[in-house]
């Protein structure tokens, strides 16, 4: 059964499938039924380009039929509202101390998973720690590590003022996770060159998804900090063999409401218009 199939009486010979293919597979001639390029079955990446864009539901993949993918819902398209949506989000550093409920977590993945990845290669994994005190264990091991660099000196204790992180956290608050009830971490293979940026998008599908069921996120830098540079901190991820966390995120019922809009430096724009 061959990968691609196209509809000869659905299909107008627009050659849309063709113009969308983001790797050139599909060879289209005016006035001719598309047809992929020779080894294009090897070649495709299964991003089903071909058969979201045919208005007529003519294209089909062996994988991936248009009567099973959701029509797109104009009348669910963002309009003015999405300056004000994006403009709202917050980072949120105080959290309820309420169980999270781990349907909501896996709707928020579930969100993630359609994110854009190099040559939709799909590689992100997820490590949910649903437990707050775990959680703050691995806080402390994060603060292991800043206490290991203050004190051997290393430049990044001083430019990052780990001393005095290590003494915010003596003292009781945990300024690395917030309290946070839940985290989640983004991970993929090593050797993986995109692993970075796709999970950075990925995680930054579910925190803007987050609200959506009353979650709010954060970005737990030094955390993903720590876990790729501190081992009793890695041990303690258990994460597959020959994978590594390239993302994480804090998660939790926010503790109170933004009431305003902050503001920001103006866009630094450079044009090239020639």
């Amino acid at each position: 059964m061959s990968h691609f199939t196209i509809d000869k009486d659905k299909c107008k010979r627009d050659g849309i499938c063709a113009a969308e293919c983001p790797i050139r597979i599909i060879e289209f001639k005016k006035d001719s039924v598309p047809a992929p390029v020779e080894n294009a079955e090897q070649l495709c990446i299964h991003c089903g380009h071909c058969v979201s864009v045919c208005p007529q539901g003519a294209f089909s993949l062996s994988d991936m039929k248009p009567e099973d993918c959701p029509p797109v819902r104009k009348n669910m398209a963002l309009g003015i509202e999405a300056e004000h949506f994006l403009r709202s989000r917050r980072s949120i550093r105080s959290y309820q101390a309420k169980e999270l409920e781990k349907e909501k977590i896996a709707k928020l993945i579930d969100i993630a998973r359609y994110a854009p990845t190099g040559r939709n290669s799909q590689h992100i994994k997820w490590l949910v720690i649903n437990s707050g005190e775990t959680v703050r264990d691995m806080a402390g091991m994060t603060i292991d590590w800043m206490k290991h660099l203050v004190k051997e000196k290393h430049p990044l204790a001083a430019s990052y003022k780990l001393e005095r992180i290590v003494g915010i956290w003596d003292s009781g608050y945990d300024i690395i996770c917030r309290g946070a009830p839940g985290l989640v971490v983004a991970y993929a293979p090593k050797e993986y060159g995109g692993a970075h940026l796709d999970s950075t998008i990925a995680l930054t599908f579910l925190d803007l998804a987050a609200p959506s069921v009353g979650f709010g996120t954060c970005w737990a830098g030094f955390f993903m900090i720590a876990a790729a540079n501190w081992p009793p901190l890695q041990q303690a991820l258990a994460l597959p063999e020959g994978h590594a966390c390239f993302g994480a995120m804090m998660i939790g019922y926010p503790k109170y409401k933004y009431q305003r809009l902050p503001l920001r430096n103006k866009p630094d724009i450079l044009w090239h218009n020639g």
